[in-house]
């Protein structure tokens, strides 16, 4: 009965209704974006690498080799020499290992230069393995892989052939137009910097780099210990036969005599970035909550402003045998409808301009947001922007509540 009332009540004002669900409505989109935005990103970034036991480079912050390594975000200040990578990989405890070097680029997107071992062990979310739409892995040394997104903007196919140059900025510097690659294969969309790197031997970036005629006809694994011994990677991926071990292999080779090395485990290092970006985390989402707060607020300015104009409204209803308490009640009831509304408002309009920006967000930052995937995290802002509803109409209720009969009746038409 109540409901009914306060719709009813809501629809004959129903302007100031709507401003009040719209100002609640937006504050509430842009709270959500921020949980979703960030509760995804973590989700993603986590997803981008799993059944890695270690990462090793040269020696550096645990988080900016995570970042170059993984992410292909920023580059790598050192390299590793390939003999101290031979020596890792013959460890009696290493079950198998993923050398890769970074530096080189085309239209913008990052040049991977790996071997097959990439294809065969590299995982990504659920220790999902990387697969191939079309074609498959390195068979000469200036053959390339595309991930999906590269393929996709492109516009490549197999068969195509591509110039890669120095740098990873939008114009390619320097360009090897003498030693193209043909592209032989394309992966699966991951949802992970996979799909937006141009993968190709070891041994085909170095003859580039060094200028080795005639190097395109050696299969990419024999090239790769022959041409590429005397040149250096970037990082090792590294997967062990126990991953108990893991921190034991790691301080031998933190604490490797020959060469300055870092070894980190990709799960720790994870949580030393969140570390560091958690404070502005929590500084969007403080703000995200003020703006939900000032929402409310507004929605309790217009309640309060309306009750003289109500009195009458509230008296009639008196005299037909309302009482005090059911007039707070209605009060209560409508606070907690706009608030409801405006909560449902938002999170439809921040569902729907994430699928709209989702295809942007991937191209352009990188990130993967669902726009229908909410976190539990997310559903306890709702509860809360509920709550704060129900409490901001708290005070225009008690304010009716005292309002008497006679006080109704006394107002003049």
């Amino acid at each position: 009965m109540l409901t009914r009332v306060a719709l009813a009540s809501l629809w004959n004002r129903r302007l100031a209704a709507s401003l009040g669900v719209f100002t609640i409505a937006i504050s509430v989109a842009l709270l959500l974006a921020v949980e979703r935005v960030r509760a995804q990103t973590r989700s993603s970034f986590a997803s981008t690498i799993s059944g890695t036991d270690l990462i090793v480079g040269a020696r550096t912050a645990p988080v900016q080799l995570l970042l170059y390594s993984v992410f292909r975000i920023g580059d790598p200040t050192q390299s590793i020499s390939y003999a101290r990578f031979e020596e890792i990989a013959a460890h009696p405890q290493v079950a198998w290992t993923i050398p890769i070097s970074l530096g080189d680029g085309h239209r913008g997107y990052r040049v991977l230069a790996t071997n097959n071992d990439y294809f065969a062990h590299y995982k990504y979310g659920d220790r999902a393995s990387l697969e191939f739409a079309i074609g498959r892995h390195f068979d000469q040394d200036f053959d390339a892989v595309l991930g999906a997104e590269i393929a996709q903007k492109l516009k490549y196919s197999v068969g195509d052939r591509i110039e890669i140059g120095h740098g990873a900025g939008r114009k390619d510097l320097a360009l090897h137009a003498d030693n193209p690659f043909t592209i032989i294969g394309i992966l699966r969309p991951t949802g992970t910097p996979v799909d937006r790197t141009l993968h190709v031997p070891l041994a085909g970036l170095d003859a580039i780099h060094a200028h080795f005629p005639g190097t395109s006809g050696k299969s990419s694994q024999s090239a790769t210990d022959e041409e590429h011994a005397h040149g250096a990677l970037s990082a090792v991926f590294l997967g062990l036969k126990n991953r108990a071990a893991a921190f034991g292999i790691q301080r031998q080779i933190n604490d490797y005599p020959a060469e300055p090395l870092l070894a980190i485990l990709p799960g720790l290092a994870l949580a030393q970035l969140w570390n560091i970006v958690g404070v502005g985390e929590a500084a969007l989402l403080s703000i995200a909550v003020c703006v939900v707060v000032a929402g409310l607020l507004g929605m309790l300015t217009s309640l309060v402003t309306t009750l003289d104009q109500r009195r009458r409204e509230m008296a009639i209803l008196r005299s037909v045998g309302a009482k005090p308490r059911h007039i707070a009640a209605l009060l209560m009831v409508e606070s907690c409808l706009l608030a409801s509304l405006g909560a449902a408002l938002g999170w439809a309009t921040v569902s729907f301009g994430l699928l709209l920006l989702a295809p942007t967000l991937a191209s352009q930052f990188g990130l993967y947001v669902s726009p229908w995937q909410a976190s539990a995290h997310e559903g306890w802002l709702l509860l809360g922007v509920l709550a704060g509803g129900a409490i901001a109409g708290l005070i225009p209720a008690a304010l009716a509540y005292r309002r008497t009969l006679a006080d109704g009746l006394s107002m003049r038409a």
